[in-house]
């Protein structure tokens, strides 16, 4: 079997610390492949927030998500304390990756718990059309 293999950023703009809450655990007890996603859209909102963005506007654009990809590490459980690590990379004429190293805190270490990437492409919703990546933007977010 094939297996997803992201290689990361070797630097991150932005980290945030989260707690897994008792709604993000699945039937199996432990925190599930959609609430995963979610976990990296809370940590999308803040590190776009970081930079005086939000995902409906970008210096004068939108972002949707084209694309993710995760490769789980380590499970996580309630009460668990994660740090998310978030860097843009990859600019192209329309979007750029997201990547995000989610790491555990337990005993004062940090373990991989996974590492993940979201496409990001620029885009108007008012117009339902794709757009370019604002200048700005670029400068702001792959700088960090």
């Amino acid at each position: 079997m094939d297996r997803i293999k992201l290689d990361l950023a070797k630097q991150f703009a932005f980290t945030t610390i989260l707690t897994i809450r008792i709604t993000d655990l699945n039937y199996g007890g432990h925190v599930g492949n959609d609430t995963f996603l979610s976990l990296l859209q809370e940590a999308r909102q803040l590190f776009l927030k970081h930079f005086g963005y939000s995902e409906l506007e970008i210096a004068g654009t939108g972002l949707i998500m084209v694309d993710a990809a995760i490769e789980y590490k380590k499970e996580l459980n309630y009460a668990d304390t994660i740090e998310i690590s978030v860097a843009a990379v990859n600019f192209d004429k329309l979007g750029f990756d997201l990547h995000y190293l989610v790491q555990l805190k337990e005993n004062g270490q940090l373990t991989v718990a996974a590492k993940a990437k979201t496409g990001m492409m620029c885009y108007d919703y008012a117009n339902k059309k794709k757009t370019s990546v604002p200048p700005e933007a670029i400068a702001r977010l792959s700088n960090g």
